[in-house]
Protein backbone atom coordinates (compact mmCIF):
# COMPACT_ATOMS: atom_id res chain seq x y z
CA UNK A 1 0.00 0.00 0.00
CA UNK A 2 1.16 3.56 -0.64
CA UNK A 3 2.39 5.38 2.42
CA UNK A 4 0.93 8.73 3.35
CA UNK A 5 3.27 10.77 1.15
CA UNK A 6 3.00 14.35 -0.06
CA UNK A 7 1.39 14.49 -3.53
CA UNK A 8 4.64 14.98 -5.45
CA UNK A 9 6.45 12.17 -3.63
CA UNK A 10 3.49 9.85 -4.04
CA UNK A 11 3.39 10.59 -7.74
CA UNK A 12 7.13 10.00 -8.06
CA UNK A 13 6.78 6.71 -6.23
CA UNK A 14 4.19 5.52 -8.71
CA UNK A 15 6.19 6.83 -11.64
CA UNK A 16 9.26 4.95 -10.49
CA UNK A 17 7.26 1.74 -10.48
CA UNK A 18 5.78 2.31 -13.79
CA UNK A 19 -10.23 7.05 -7.73
CA UNK A 20 -6.46 7.55 -5.78
CA UNK A 21 -4.12 7.74 -2.73
CA UNK A 22 -6.12 10.73 -1.64
CA UNK A 23 -2.84 12.36 -0.72
CA UNK A 24 -3.84 13.52 2.75
CA UNK A 25 -5.92 10.49 3.67
CA UNK A 26 -5.38 6.90 4.70
CA UNK A 27 -3.48 4.89 2.06
CA UNK A 28 -5.16 2.87 -0.63
CA UNK A 29 -4.04 -0.38 -2.11
CA UNK A 30 -1.76 0.24 -5.08
CA UNK A 31 -3.39 -1.10 -8.25
CA UNK A 32 -1.35 -2.54 -11.08
CA UNK A 33 -0.10 0.19 -13.38
CA UNK A 34 -2.07 -0.09 -16.64
CA UNK A 35 0.04 -1.49 -19.45
CA UNK A 36 -1.26 1.25 -21.71
CA UNK A 37 0.56 3.80 -19.52
CA UNK A 38 3.93 2.09 -19.74
CA UNK A 39 6.61 3.21 -22.13
CA UNK A 40 5.89 0.58 -24.79
CA UNK A 41 4.11 -2.73 -25.29
CA UNK A 42 6.17 -5.83 -24.65
CA UNK A 43 6.09 -6.71 -28.34
CA UNK A 44 4.90 -4.73 -31.35
CA UNK A 45 1.94 -6.07 -33.30
CA UNK A 46 2.81 -8.03 -36.41
CA UNK A 47 1.51 -6.90 -39.80
CA UNK A 48 -0.94 -9.81 -39.83
CA UNK A 49 -2.49 -8.83 -36.47
CA UNK A 50 -2.62 -5.03 -36.34
CA UNK A 51 -3.77 -3.46 -33.08
CA UNK A 52 -4.88 0.08 -33.86
CA UNK A 53 -4.50 2.28 -30.81
CA UNK A 54 -6.97 4.79 -29.42
CA UNK A 55 -6.81 8.45 -30.39
CA UNK A 56 -4.22 10.60 -28.66
CA UNK A 57 -5.52 14.01 -27.67
CA UNK A 58 -4.46 17.14 -25.79
CA UNK A 59 -6.47 20.18 -24.74
CA UNK A 60 -6.59 23.87 -25.52
CA UNK A 61 -7.54 26.18 -22.66
CA UNK A 62 -10.56 28.34 -23.49
CA UNK A 63 -10.73 30.19 -20.18
CA UNK A 64 -9.56 29.91 -16.59
CA UNK A 65 -11.85 30.18 -13.58
CA UNK A 66 -11.10 30.50 -9.85
CA UNK A 67 -11.32 27.42 -7.61
CA UNK A 68 -11.04 27.03 -3.85
CA UNK A 69 -7.49 25.71 -3.27
CA UNK A 70 -8.74 24.06 -0.06
CA UNK A 71 -11.25 21.92 -1.98
CA UNK A 72 -10.05 18.32 -2.31
CA UNK A 73 -12.12 17.76 -5.45
CA UNK A 74 -13.64 14.31 -5.82
CA UNK A 75 -16.58 15.02 -8.10
CA UNK A 76 -17.63 17.94 -10.29
CA UNK A 77 -20.91 18.69 -12.09
CA UNK A 78 -21.83 21.85 -14.02
CA UNK A 79 -25.37 23.26 -13.99
CA UNK A 80 -25.70 26.49 -15.93
CA UNK A 81 -23.69 29.14 -14.09
CA UNK A 82 -22.91 26.88 -11.12
CA UNK A 83 -20.82 23.87 -10.23
CA UNK A 84 -21.86 21.09 -7.88
CA UNK A 85 -18.73 19.80 -6.18
CA UNK A 86 -17.98 16.95 -3.83
CA UNK A 87 -14.85 17.41 -1.71
CA UNK A 88 -13.05 14.73 0.24
CA UNK A 89 -10.81 14.06 3.26
CA UNK A 90 -12.06 12.94 6.66
CA UNK A 91 -13.40 15.91 8.56
CA UNK A 92 -13.30 18.13 5.46
CA UNK A 93 -15.72 16.35 3.12
CA UNK A 94 -18.63 18.37 1.76
CA UNK A 95 -21.19 18.86 -0.96
CA UNK A 96 -21.04 22.34 -2.44
CA UNK A 97 -22.87 24.58 -4.86
CA UNK A 98 -20.31 26.98 -6.32
CA UNK A 99 -20.61 30.07 -8.49
CA UNK A 100 -18.84 29.17 -11.71
CA UNK A 101 -17.48 32.63 -12.50
CA UNK A 102 -16.18 33.58 -9.05
CA UNK A 103 -15.55 30.25 -7.29
CA UNK A 104 -17.65 31.47 -4.35
CA UNK A 105 -19.38 28.73 -2.36
CA UNK A 106 -23.12 29.49 -2.43
CA UNK A 107 -24.37 26.51 -0.43
CA UNK A 108 -22.56 23.79 1.46
CA UNK A 109 -23.48 20.61 3.32
CA UNK A 110 -20.70 19.14 5.45
CA UNK A 111 -20.38 15.35 5.44
CA UNK A 112 -19.97 13.44 8.69
CA UNK A 113 -16.29 13.07 9.59
CA UNK A 114 -16.69 9.28 9.56
CA UNK A 115 -17.08 9.47 5.77
CA UNK A 116 -14.60 10.42 3.06
CA UNK A 117 -16.74 11.89 0.27
CA UNK A 118 -16.08 10.95 -3.35
CA UNK A 119 -17.92 11.35 -6.69
CA UNK A 120 -21.24 13.13 -7.15
CA UNK A 121 -23.91 13.37 -9.84
CA UNK A 122 -27.41 14.72 -10.28
CA UNK A 123 -30.19 12.50 -11.63
CA UNK A 124 -33.69 13.97 -11.75
CA UNK A 125 -34.40 15.87 -8.55
CA UNK A 126 -31.77 14.04 -6.50
CA UNK A 127 -28.03 14.37 -5.92
CA UNK A 128 -26.05 11.19 -5.31
CA UNK A 129 -22.70 11.30 -3.51
CA UNK A 130 -20.32 8.39 -2.94
CA UNK A 131 -18.04 7.77 0.02
CA UNK A 132 -14.68 6.09 -0.30
CA UNK A 133 -14.57 3.16 2.14
CA UNK A 134 -17.77 3.53 4.17
CA UNK A 135 -19.88 1.58 1.66
CA UNK A 136 -22.52 4.30 1.95
CA UNK A 137 -23.93 6.56 -0.75
CA UNK A 138 -25.60 9.80 0.32
CA UNK A 139 -28.78 11.14 -1.31
CA UNK A 140 -29.81 14.81 -1.33
CA UNK A 141 -32.79 16.81 -2.52
CA UNK A 142 -31.19 18.75 -5.36
CA UNK A 143 -33.30 21.89 -4.98
CA UNK A 144 -33.33 22.17 -1.19
CA UNK A 145 -29.73 20.95 -0.91
CA UNK A 146 -30.47 18.78 2.11
CA UNK A 147 -29.73 15.13 2.74
CA UNK A 148 -32.79 12.89 2.39
CA UNK A 149 -31.44 9.33 2.40
CA UNK A 150 -28.64 6.89 1.71
CA UNK A 151 -27.90 3.55 0.08
CA UNK A 152 -25.35 0.79 0.58
CA UNK A 153 -22.86 -0.77 -1.83
CA UNK A 154 -19.99 -3.22 -1.65
CA UNK A 155 -16.38 -2.15 -2.15
CA UNK A 156 -15.07 1.38 -2.54
CA UNK A 157 -16.73 4.40 -4.11
CA UNK A 158 -14.66 6.65 -6.40
CA UNK A 159 -16.41 8.35 -9.34
CA UNK A 160 -20.07 8.83 -10.31
CA UNK A 161 -21.95 10.10 -13.38
CA UNK A 162 -25.08 9.29 -15.38
CA UNK A 163 -26.75 9.18 -18.78
CA UNK A 164 -30.50 9.45 -19.42
CA UNK A 165 -31.21 6.01 -17.97
CA UNK A 166 -28.57 4.92 -15.46
CA UNK A 167 -25.82 5.90 -13.04
CA UNK A 168 -22.20 4.88 -13.66
CA UNK A 169 -19.91 4.24 -10.70
CA UNK A 170 -16.14 3.60 -10.53
CA UNK A 171 -14.41 1.90 -7.60
CA UNK A 172 -10.70 2.23 -8.39
CA UNK A 173 -10.54 -0.95 -10.46
CA UNK A 174 -11.04 -1.48 -14.20
CA UNK A 175 -14.77 -2.05 -13.57
CA UNK A 176 -17.52 0.53 -13.91
CA UNK A 177 -20.85 -0.47 -12.37
CA UNK A 178 -24.09 0.54 -14.04
CA UNK A 179 -26.76 1.33 -11.43
CA UNK A 180 -30.54 1.43 -11.73
CA UNK A 181 -31.50 4.93 -10.50
CA UNK A 182 -34.71 3.61 -8.95
CA UNK A 183 -33.10 0.87 -6.84
CA UNK A 184 -29.40 1.89 -6.94
CA UNK A 185 -28.60 -1.77 -7.57
CA UNK A 186 -25.97 -2.71 -10.14
CA UNK A 187 -27.55 -4.04 -13.34
CA UNK A 188 -24.33 -4.72 -15.24
CA UNK A 189 -20.61 -4.03 -15.20
CA UNK A 190 -18.27 -2.55 -17.81
CA UNK A 191 -14.66 -3.74 -17.93
CA UNK A 192 -12.48 -0.93 -19.28
CA UNK A 193 -9.63 -2.04 -21.51
CA UNK A 194 -7.16 -0.67 -24.00
CA UNK A 195 -6.59 -3.35 -26.66
CA UNK A 196 -7.36 -6.09 -24.16
CA UNK A 197 -5.38 -4.58 -21.27
CA UNK A 198 -7.46 -3.59 -18.22
CA UNK A 199 -7.24 0.08 -17.26
CA UNK A 200 -7.42 0.39 -13.49
CA UNK A 201 -7.51 3.37 -11.09
CA UNK A 202 -10.56 4.87 -12.80
CA UNK A 203 -11.64 7.80 -10.65
CA UNK A 204 -13.92 10.79 -11.36
CA UNK A 205 -16.36 10.07 -14.21
CA UNK A 206 -18.31 12.24 -16.66
CA UNK A 207 -20.78 11.38 -19.43
CA UNK A 208 -19.89 13.34 -22.58
CA UNK A 209 -21.81 12.94 -25.82
CA UNK A 210 -22.37 9.19 -25.49
CA UNK A 211 -18.93 8.40 -24.06
CA UNK A 212 -17.55 8.05 -20.55
CA UNK A 213 -14.58 10.15 -19.51
CA UNK A 214 -12.56 9.07 -16.48
CA UNK A 215 -9.62 10.54 -14.62
CA UNK A 216 -6.93 7.89 -14.18
CA UNK A 217 -5.67 8.39 -10.64
CA UNK A 218 -2.06 9.52 -10.20
CA UNK A 219 -1.72 10.52 -13.85
CA UNK A 220 -2.42 13.68 -15.82
CA UNK A 221 -4.54 11.71 -18.26
CA UNK A 222 -8.22 11.24 -18.92
CA UNK A 223 -9.38 8.08 -20.62
CA UNK A 224 -12.34 8.08 -23.03
CA UNK A 225 -14.46 4.92 -22.89
CA UNK A 226 -17.08 3.32 -25.12
CA UNK A 227 -19.76 2.48 -22.51
CA UNK A 228 -21.18 -0.37 -24.59
CA UNK A 229 -17.93 -2.32 -24.95
CA UNK A 230 -15.59 -0.85 -22.32
CA UNK A 231 -13.01 -0.19 -25.04
CA UNK A 232 -10.79 2.87 -24.70
CA UNK A 233 -11.34 5.15 -27.68
CA UNK A 234 -8.96 7.97 -26.69
CA UNK A 235 -6.41 9.19 -24.15
CA UNK A 236 -6.41 12.90 -23.28
CA UNK A 237 -3.04 14.21 -22.08
CA UNK A 238 -3.31 17.18 -19.68
CA UNK A 239 0.30 17.36 -18.53
CA UNK A 240 1.34 20.93 -17.78
CA UNK A 241 -2.23 22.22 -17.52
CA UNK A 242 -1.61 23.68 -14.06
CA UNK A 243 1.54 25.78 -14.20
CA UNK A 244 4.38 25.45 -11.67
CA UNK A 245 3.56 28.96 -10.46
CA UNK A 246 0.06 27.81 -9.49
CA UNK A 247 1.28 24.82 -7.52
CA UNK A 248 1.99 24.64 -3.80
CA UNK A 249 3.27 21.83 -1.56
CA UNK A 250 -0.39 20.84 -1.00
CA UNK A 251 -1.39 20.70 -4.67
CA UNK A 252 -2.60 17.21 -5.54
CA UNK A 253 -3.52 15.31 -8.68
CA UNK A 254 -5.81 16.08 -11.61
CA UNK A 255 -9.38 15.10 -10.69
CA UNK A 256 -12.70 16.61 -11.67
CA UNK A 257 -14.49 16.61 -15.02
CA UNK A 258 -17.72 18.48 -15.77
CA UNK A 259 -19.55 18.80 -19.08
CA UNK A 260 -22.15 21.43 -19.97
CA UNK A 261 -24.12 19.53 -22.62
CA UNK A 262 -26.34 22.50 -23.49
CA UNK A 263 -23.33 24.61 -24.46
CA UNK A 264 -20.80 21.85 -25.28
CA UNK A 265 -18.34 23.11 -22.67
CA UNK A 266 -15.86 20.85 -20.87
CA UNK A 267 -14.31 21.76 -17.50
CA UNK A 268 -11.47 20.10 -15.59
CA UNK A 269 -9.71 20.74 -12.29
CA UNK A 270 -7.77 18.92 -9.58
CA UNK A 271 -7.58 18.26 -5.88
CA UNK A 272 -6.53 21.45 -4.05
CA UNK A 273 -6.10 23.29 -7.35
CA UNK A 274 -6.61 27.08 -7.41
CA UNK A 275 -8.16 26.98 -10.88
CA UNK A 276 -10.80 25.30 -13.03
CA UNK A 277 -10.14 25.20 -16.75
CA UNK A 278 -12.61 25.27 -19.58
CA UNK A 279 -10.89 23.23 -22.28
CA UNK A 280 -11.35 21.97 -25.82
CA UNK A 281 -10.16 18.52 -26.89
CA UNK A 282 -7.87 18.52 -29.94
CA UNK A 283 -5.72 15.86 -31.64
CA UNK A 284 -2.23 15.49 -30.20
CA UNK A 285 0.46 17.03 -32.41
Amino acid sequence: MLARLPPLLALLAVACDGGDSQAQSAPRATPTVPASLSAAPTAPPTPSTPLPGPRQEVVEVIRTLPHDPQAFTQGLVVQGARFLESTGLHGRSSLREVDLATGRVLRRVDVDAAHFAEGVTRFGDKLYQLTWQSGVGLIYDAERFVRVGEWRYAGEGWGLTHDDHALYMSDGTATIRVLDPATLEATRAITVQDRGRPITRLNELEWVEGELLANVWMTDRIVVINPSTGDVTAWIDLRGLLSPEDRSPETDVLNGIAYDAANAKLYVTGKLWPKVFEVRRVPAP
